[in-house]
């Protein structure tokens, strides 16, 4: 999608994360690399076929002889084909060719890898955003009560039903929770530009997110860690990368090897020369030839012993890397399993404390306007439900950013993971 199609448009997380695809210059890197690698393939393959050279030269040649008296001017004209082909070399064209192989299949999962960061970048941009507008939504509810409990503080002073203790009070509150909304406005445009550039977009493209929301099915059930430890480790892109770039060092080994074996080439040479002397031209002349050449190494100041110690080491450090990697993995999958756990409980106890917190205001304030309740208890109420609020919004929002970060540890994509709320049992 073009980014000027962008402008003024509320956008879902799945068109989001179509758009980053699309227009993240990370994608384009490493599917650049991917393409290298590839074309590396072609070019250890090409080993294998015969090497056809054409050559042509032209010399003019003068002589002179019997001090000078007699000069002979020359020109020779001579085209040339030559071949040179490796018939046999014990393994190592075919471990170049490996090495590549892997190497490309290493960078496919390593541009896979890069698609899920991206997905997970815009995931978090995107709930990030949504959290910071929804929250600006409750410090907006807040401040408009702390307005009115401020106007009845007046109204019951002019009344001369209440102190001006009272009316400064709701004055302190009043300003705390200005204070807190103009926090939060300022805040929303970082998490708007944040997320424009996780889509990979100017800054200033005015893109708009949809609206955070109410029931993030935070009940319904996820697998196991076992399983999803078992997925990560079948599909995590970058751990698969890893595994492929110790196979290459793997294939390398045995490259280095054949170096010291015995190869088998064979080599084609034919040229045609042309001789055109001053006045007079004389008949053109062929030559060929044709050999099979049997190299052998013998000693190569232990090189190849060498080089063989080099890249069976580089191999067992790419196994270890591998095996480091495959734990870091399972340890983010267990890390965000339980972070899934821990938000969903977080979810419901705000859901519990914002009933209570709603109820709770809900009673001061009846009591404060019939004139039985102080305004310490209702600025307390009314300020514990603001917090019940705000954490609210924050436990909504963190519940869709660990399901995010847990979709993303176990290499299931952007949403794949995101919980489906139980079917409910026809009646």
């Amino acid at each position: 999608m073009e980014p000027s199609k962008l402008a003024n448009r509320t956008i879902s997380l799945y068109e989001a994360i179509d758009i980053a695809y699309r227009s993240n210059p990370l994608t384009r890197q490493s599917w650049f690399l991917t393409q290298s690698a590839a074309a590396d393939v072609g070019s250890r393959r090409s080993a294998y076929y015969p090497v056809l050279e054409a050559d042509a030269s032209g010399v003019r040649q003068k002589q002179s002889s019997l001090g000078g008296s007699v000069t002979v001017l020359s020109t020779t004209y001579t085209p040339s084909l030559s071949l040179n082909w490796l018939l046999l070399d014990l393994g190592g064209r075919g471990a170049d060719v490996e090495e590549a192989k892997r190497r490309l299949y290493a960078a496919d999962f390593t541009h896979n890898a890069a698609m899920n960061d991206i997905a997970l970048g815009v995931a978090q941009a995107y709930y990030s955003y949504q959290g910071a507008r929804a929250l600006l939504v409750a410090q907006e509810a807040s401040l408009k009560q702390a307005q009115e409990n401020y106007a009845a503080a007046e109204e019951r002073h002019r009344a001369g039903v209440a102190t001006i203790a009272d009316v400064l009070q709701a004055r302190t509150v009043l300003s705390q929770q200005k204070l807190a909304y103009d926090q939060v406005s300022g805040q929303i445009q970082t998490f708007r530009g944040q997320l424009a550039t996780a889509l990979g977009v100017p800054v200033n493209l005015p893109v708009d997110a949809a609206d955070l929301p109410a029931d993030v099915h935070e009940d319904a059930s996820v697998a196991s860690v076992d399983r999803l430890i078992a997925e990560a480790e079948r599909s995590r892109p970058d751990l698969a990368a890893a595994r492929a770039r110790a196979q290459a060092a793997h294939a390398h080994v045995a490259s280095a090897r054949s170096a010291g074996l015995p190869s088998l080439s064979a080599s084609a040479l034919g040229a045609r020369n042309y001789y055109e002397f001053v006045g007079e031209t004389v008949p053109s002349t062929t030559n060929y030839s044709m050999g099979l050449f049997l190299r052998v190494p013998l000693f190569t100041g232990f090189k190849t012993l060498y080089d063989t110690r080099s890249a069976e080491a580089q191999a067992s450090a790419a196994d270890a890397g591998a095996d480091s990697y495959s734990q870091q993995v399972i340890f983010q999958v267990w890390s965000s399993y339980f972070g899934v756990q821990t938000a969903a409980q977080q979810v419901r106890a705000s859901k519990d404390l914002l009933e209570s917190a709603k109820e709770s205001a809900e009673v001061a304030r009846g009591r404060y306007r019939e004139g039985v309740g102080s305004i310490l208890d209702l600025l307390t109420a009314e300020s514990a439900l603001a917090n019940a609020l705000a954490q609210d919004v924050t436990s909504r929002a963190g519940f869709l950013l660990a399901v995010a970060q847990l979709a993303h540890d176990t290499g299931s994509a952007d949403t794949a993971l995101v919980p489906v709320p139980p079917r409910k049992e026809a009646r």
